[in-house]
Order: C-alpha cells, then sequence, then structure tokens
C-alpha cells in the first residue's frame, strides 16, 4: 500500500514526536561463545568488563547492530545468523527507558586482531569460570542465564 507525500509527513512527524517525548533507546550486546569461554571487552569511559555492543542507528536490525557493534569492538564478524536471547529493560541512574537486546553468537570469524582504541581499552577471551574480577553484575547474570539455566530475567 503506497503513502500519499501526506500521510508520509504526518508518519513522520508523529513517530519524531513520539520518539522526543518517550526518549527510548534501543541497543544490542553481543555474546560471544567459544565452548566454555566468552569474549569480553573493557570499555574506556566505564568500570568492569562487558559484552561488546552499542546502539542501534536508524535502518538498522538489531542483529545487524549487534554484528557491527562485534566487529568494530572485538575483531570479530559474526557468519550466518545470530540468536536472539533475550530483550531486556535496562534501568539505571540516567534512564529507565532503555532496552538491550541480546544475541548469542557461536559462529564467527576473525577479520582483525583487537587493538585497543578511545573506546575499548582491553579485549579476550574469559573461561566463564574464572571471568575477571571487575566484571560486570549483569555480564555474570547473562551468563549465569546462557550457561548455567539460570531463569532468563526481564531487567539488564
Amino acid at each position: 500500500m503506497q503513502l500519499t507525500p501526506w500521510q508520509r509527513w504526518r508518519t513522520r512527524a508523529f513517530l519524531f514526536a513520539v520518539g522526543v517525548k518517550r526518549h527510548m533507546t534501543l541497543g544490542t550486546r553481543a555474546v560471544l561463545v567459544d565452548g566454555n569461554r566468552v569474549f569480553l571487552i573493557r570499555q574506556t569511559y566505564l568500570p568492569g568488563w562487558q559484552f561488546c555492543g552499542g546502539g542501534v542507528e536508524p535502518g538498522e536490525s538489531c542483529e545487524l547492530a549487534a554484528s557491527r557493534e562485534m566487529l568494530e569492538e572485538t575483531g570479530y564478524r559474526p557468519v550466518g545468523p545470530m540468536a536472539l536471547f533475550g530483550l531486556y529493560h535496562n534501568t539505571n541512574r540516567v534512564t529507565n527507558r532503555d532496552h538491550v537486546a541480546l544475541f548469542v553468537c557461536r559462529d564467527f570469524e576473525m577479520v582483525s586482531a583487537f587493538r585497543p582504541n578511545s573506546e575499548i581499552a582491553e579485549a579476550g577471551w574469559f573461561e566463564i569460570d574464572a571471568l575477571p574480577a571487575d566484571t560486570g553484575p549483569a555480564t555474570h547474570r547473562r551468563i549465569a542465564e546462557i550457561f548455567g539455566g539460570a531463569p532468563v530475567a526481564t531487567n539488564w
């Protein structure tokens, strides 16, 4: 069904107004899994180790955003589709309108070796039972859900 120019303009204006009012954000995280190991990153601007990921840009699907962030932050690219594991509500001091789509990737290839940069200070593979001491609590919860059979939460 084709929209008229007026309908297109009105739809864009409505969606813009809703976005401004609701201030909702959508992000993705990707869990790279190799046996009992996961790939974690440590950002330069946030404490602790966590999964790679970032915001979904206009025109991107969640999976495409997760793939893009995974390549940018780790040097690995998924081979084939990734499995959507869960959709979480992420609340913190700044916002209660953030949502995170978590993907699990078990089939990937290295495109380039990781190099520290202005966004990512460190990255590496870790055994799930030997994570760095400052691994974030949400990362611990997600690992328990993925590997330990813990119930999947609705909050990040």
